[in-house]
């Protein structure tokens, strides 16, 4: 069935805001959605790939490099490059890599041959789910039941940019530049504070109990349900407005600047706060220039 479309979505605005700046900035760090079964969570990450630009990759890249951005391309794109060796390239929709519970670290960041590069002196990477993700979205599905050691590669490659994979004393790195977002029910378990700590943006995801809204969301569903073409096209005019609200924010946001007065208003909150290390004035510095950018603004204020 064809995507439910994001702008259809009702209520849960802070969800749908935080995946927006998110996809205007993968560098702000992610965003956890925490919430019950049933209160829109894969929805929403699904219906926002549909929204978001176009992206341009290497052919036949397994690493999704993209040809115009020698800096973060793996080492036979970064190659060619270098030599002057066109590289061709294809523009398509940006794709959700799904994490399943059960994968595994080799599954997530990928295999040396080992046997190859002893013999032949090549480095052969059997690529991860993580050069899938790489200019795309890596999902993650109730991550609090991975284990601690594959959310630290997949937050390691979200902080870095990169996927360094290391055995027998041999080293490949590939680009991993991708939306990292997260979602877990708090009912089946937490995440342990150290892993919490590393994700930007926390949203929780209340269940609505308005007698309105809750109609409205029935009434959408078995529109959409009934007749799919003819709902997204009903939305396609909300749709497009926001694809380039997203794709000017993108380009605005190098440009919008912090006053300083601002930098000592965040020191001081998280200093009040108590807060550990300087991670979350980095964040919420980074989501207010996000935010700047998503309203047309050239410099943060306090609002």
């Amino acid at each position: 069935m064809p995507t439910y479309p994001f702008t259809a979505i009702v209520d849960q605005d802070n969800m749908k805001l935080a995946l927006l700046l998110n996809a205007i900035n993968p560098r702000i760090g992610g965003v956890l959605i925490r919430g019950a079964k049933g209160t829109g969570k894969s929805t929403a990450v699904r219906a926002l790939a549909e929204l978001l630009p176009e992206i341009e990759v290497v052919k036949g890249c397994p690493f999704n490099c993209n040809p115009k951005d020698p800096t973060n391309m793996c080492e036979v794109c970064r190659g060619k490059y270098e030599r002057g060796e066109p590289l061709e390239y294809e523009r398509r929709k940006m794709r959700i890599v799904t994490l399943p519970i059960g994968a595994t670290e080799d599954r997530v960041v990928g295999t040396l041959d080992i046997t190859r590069a002893i013999k032949e002196g090549v480095k052969a990477l059997e690529p991860g789910l993580l050069a899938e993700a790489n200019q795309n979205i890596l999902y993650v599905d109730e991550i609090n039941l991975l284990p601690d050691h594959i959310v630290d590669d997949i937050l390691d490659a979200a902080a870095s940019g990169w996927n360094v994979v290391e055995r027998e004393g041999i080293s490949v790195a590939h680009p991993a530049r991708f939306i990292l977002i997260g979602t877990m029910n708090p009912e089946e378990g937490e995440l342990r504070p150290q892993l919490l700590d590393r994700l930007a943006l926390h949203v929780q995801v209340e269940n609505i109990y308005d007698k309105d809204l809750r109609i409205e969301i029935m009434r959408r569903n078995l529109e959409y349900e009934e007749n799919p073409e003819a709902f997204r096209k009903k939305f396609e005019p909300q749709q497009e407005e926001l694809r380039m609200r997203i794709i000017n924010a993108r380009n605005l946001l190098p440009k919008v600047k912090v006053p300083d007065k601002l930098l000592e208003v965040v020191s001081r909150l998280c200093i009040k706060l108590r807060v550990d290390g300087h991670r979350p004035d980095i964040t919420i510095i980074k989501t207010a220039k996000t935010l700047a950018a998503f309203e047309g603004i050239l410099e943060v204020n306090l609002n």
